[in-house]
């Protein structure tokens, strides 16, 4: 390798250094040609370089590469607007309700099925069954304390690949495989409460995904609950 070569290894050369190198060496593509085309893909010795096929090749690859990330992103978009939609729906179907049972009705049996997924419950903090504010069925009672232990300063708590836990979603805690927890913060006068969606699909939940709809989702219910209890923020 030549001297004017060997400088190319200068760890602190720029794009602009390279481009001034090759302009001040017009032979050193020439003469290095075959050490520009991968192992793979250089000719015998004696044969003629085909650099040019080499180039296509990329380009083919890079087209590719650029086709599948446009998938992804499309994909990925209308997953988005799918989820949006149901968020939506969710969110009328509990301004539907002309009942405060109906309300919670929704909350608990209807979500699931809106949104997609296998269960929906409700979980409310109490010091045995006495939920102040709340009496009636479809909302389980659990200990003092335990949103802030479970959620653990979050307002929300995404798992995948889980075992259901009982206390949650009692007998069907079986069926679960990954879960959203959502805190929900009715009014200072209530205990803190939890809003869970579990699914069988361990992979249906899992840390790092947006929670923007679903936390939009959660601050309605709380809306939704002040109304129907004439309670203060």
């Amino acid at each position: 390798m030549s001297d004017a070569a060997s400088n190319l290894k200068d760890t602190n050369m720029t794009e602009d250094d390279v481009i001034a190198f090759l302009k001040d060496n017009p032979e050193f593509l020439k003469n290095n040609l075959e050490e520009l085309i991968p192992a793979r893909k250089r000719p015998k010795k004696g044969a003629v370089a085909d650099f040019q096929s080499y180039v296509i090749e990329r380009l083919k690859s890079d087209k590719e590469e650029v086709i599948g990330i446009s998938k992804d992103i499309v994909e990925t978009s209308r997953a988005n607007m799918n989820n949006q939609k149901r968020v939506h729906d969710a969110v009328l179907r509990l301004l539907e309700s002309t009942r405060f049972d109906d309300f919670i009705h929704t909350i608990t049996m209807d979500l699931a099925s809106v949104l997609n997924v296998d269960i929906a419950v409700f979980l409310v903090e109490a010091n045995g069954n006495d939920i102040p504010h709340i009496s009636t069925s479809g909302v389980r009672v659990i200990p003092s304390g335990t949103v802030d232990k479970w959620m653990d300063g979050k307002n929300v708590l995404l798992q995948d690949n889980i075992s259901g836990i009982e206390p949650i979603y009692g007998g069907g805690a079986a069926l679960v495989k990954s879960q959203i927890l959502l805190r929900v913060d009715i009014s200072m006068d209530t205990p803190p409460a939890i809003l869970a969606f579990g699914s069988r699909d361990p992979n249906m939940f899992a840390p790092g995904q947006a929670t923007d709809q679903i936390n939009f989702l959660a601050r309605v219910i709380e809306r939704c609950f002040r109304n129907w209890l004439s309670l203060p923020i």
